[in-house]
């Protein structure tokens, strides 16, 4: 049995934790493969938002596990926020949420030297989350990080002991910030009780055999394709591999098990914090945009920049990551506004051109726009594409013409049933 993808074909927020709770129910298990509590997996379910930071979007699923894999970065204060939200919810989460023994740990020096090194940066921050994600995978590729299964062993505490004085020498170089180092600390190890009472597994093997065994997986990234640490706005990416290629190492999976690739965008473009954005805009209609998708981050809770959708962009994510079902969200954002566009080139130094340069941050792109008539229509209570308004179905035709990929999914409101299948 294959193990199908989901994933964010911009720069993240494209609502793929709905996409997920929605999918949940065709399978077996659900597995995170990377990122951690950076991430913002929002559900809305009956009027009631949940936001998920590391646990995967099927945890709301009885019938479907959910692992959180190796590639994954945790926080155990975060994740004990978590499932102490999800318990009040009148969820239990302790027989259908496994945690990989090799997926590294966020400790509060992480988050301190996220917080110094983005401070010391000025005007030049790439708009870290402050979560401590690129100090914990700069840890994990140095050598010396810790694991979730290194917290069943008896040296542990001198593990954790090495690291800390190791991240405070770093510290001397950055400026001083306040952190409560102390208070965080036994918040830290507070946590990790939450952490050890969930059932730690070797992933590799736990989903191999569970694809031996004719089991139906989905993977669930966070993030999106453009901030991937190879592909994406380098340097404005974060620090993990958030396209299909980031399943096989942050699952243990080969590359072969790969089936279905599930590629989500948003019917215009959103993104967080600092980095190139061509299509972004500024005045009336990115207000509009903004207060009709209420583009505020889940994790963060800063506002989002906007702009139009970005056809050049959304074909470079859909060949990297080998796209074969396309999901368009929010589309239901664009429902009153009296025109709508798309970028389908760019200009850069006088000429037209359709693909995306090496460097995002030293080429100047200005998008060259097709504009298209608003449908001034509602979309509630839409349940199949031949009751989609004139205009919207002429919109997302050419976007399917453009993009050479028939939508599979497009999600009209917020709630988890207000989906249309194509």
């Amino acid at each position: 049995m294959a193990i199908d993808v989901l994933l964010g074909l911009q720069w993240g927020d494209e609502g793929k934790g709905k996409i997920v709770d929605f999918l949940a129910p065709q399978y077996d298990i659900v597995c995170r493969f990377q990122g951690g509590p950076n991430a913002g997996h929002t559900i809305i379910i009956g009027g009631e938002k949940h936001v998920l930071h590391t646990i995967p979007s099927g945890i709301f699923r009885p019938d479907c596990d959910n692992v959180i894999g190796n590639g994954v970065v945790i926080d155990p204060i975060t994740f004990q926020r978590e499932i102490k939200g999800l318990t009040a919810a009148g969820l239990s989460t302790t027989d259908n949420l496994v945690i990989s023994r090799k997926a590294h740990l966020i400790l509060p020096t992480h988050r301190m030297l996220d917080a110094a090194s983005e401070a010391m940066k000025g005007e030049k921050k790439i708009g870290s989350t402050l979560r401590g994600i690129g100090p914990t995978y700069m840890d994990k590729t140095g050598r010396n990080g810790l694991r979730v299964g290194d917290v069943m062993q008896s040296g542990f505490r001198q593990k954790y002991n090495e690291l800390k004085e190791k991240h405070l020498g770093l510290l001397q170089i950055y400026p001083q910030i306040e952190f409560d180092l102390e208070s965080e600390e036994k918040a830290w190890f507070d946590a990790l009780e939450s952490l050890r009472s969930f059932e730690h597994i070797d992933c590799e093997y736990y989903l191999n055999d569970a694809v031996k065994a004719g089991k139906k997986i989905l993977a669930e990234g966070a993030q999106g394709t453009m901030l991937d640490i190879d592909f994406g706005t380098y340097p404005y990416v974060t620090s993990s591999n958030t396209t299909t290629a980031g399943v096989c190492t942050g699952l243990g999976v080969a590359p072969h098990h790969i089936g279905k690739v599930i590629g989500i965008t948003k019917a215009y473009c959103t993104r967080v914090g600092s980095g190139p954005f061509p299509t972004e805009m500024e005045g009336p209609v990115a207000d509009q945009l903004r207060k009709a998708g209420a583009e505020f981050g889940a994790t963060t809770g800063r506002p989002r920049r906007c702009g139009w959708i970005d056809i050049p962009q959304l074909r470079y994510s859909a060949m990297i990551n080998g796209l074969t079902h396309l999901v368009v969200t929010k589309i239901d954002v664009l429902n009153e506004f009296d025109e709508v566009a798309m970028a389908v080139s760019y200009a850069s130094n006088g000429v037209e051109v359709d693909r995306l340069p090496y460097d995002l941050t030293q080429t100047e792109l200005t998008p060259i726009y097709q504009s298209y008539p608003g449908w001034k229509a509602s979309t509630d209570g839409v349940t199949k594409r031949s009751e989609l308004p004139e205009a919207l179905e002429a919109y997302i035709s050419e976007m399917e013409s453009m993009l050479d990929q028939k939508i599979y999914l497009l999600s009209t409101g917020p709630e988890r049933s207000e989906l249309v299948e194509f």
